[in-house]
């Protein structure tokens, strides 16, 4: 008597890349993310929520995240099994991982970024990234429903 194994329902599909911690390398994983999203046939609604939170934490890793000689890296995991979509940007500067600042500390020119990550994303967060970076993961659910 043969038994059948449980097949597995959903799928995980990756996507990784390294960027020059630039201005240049922090459009580049905006435009490589959109690119991606389209190829795994997210919903529109999904693919522009990622655009933009994709967005934050590459400008940040350009603009704060930058050590000279060391890039930052975008990574994408597409699970269908929890309907989860994972953006993380890790950059090479550790020391303090990002605060989200409160609604009174927003009057500056800077600060609202994460804010808008935490408006779009259904979880978000950050953690150290040994032996000396930061990672700003985000997630989004691509269920529908």
């Amino acid at each position: 008597m043969s038994t059948a194994l449980p097949q597995p329902t959903g799928t995980m599909a990756t996507f990784a890349q390294l960027l020059s911690s630039t201005r240049r390398g922090a459009r580049l994983a905006r435009l490589l993310a959109t690119t991606q999203l389209r190829a795994w046939n997210l919903s529109p609604d999904v693919t522009e929520r990622a655009e933009q939170i994709v967005a934050e934490p590459a400008a940040n890793a350009a603009l704060h995240g930058h050590v000279q000689g060391r890039d930052f890296r975008l990574a994408l995991t597409l699970d269908t099994t929890t309907g989860l979509l994972r953006i993380a940007v890790t950059d090479a500067e550790g020391g303090q991982l990002p605060v989200v600042p409160t609604d009174s500390a927003t009057d500056g020119e800077t600060g609202r970024g994460l804010l808008m990550v935490g408006a779009l994303a259904d979880r978000w967060g950050t953690e150290p990234h040994p032996p000396g970076g930061k990672t700003v993961w985000a997630e989004v659910s691509h269920r529908s429903g």
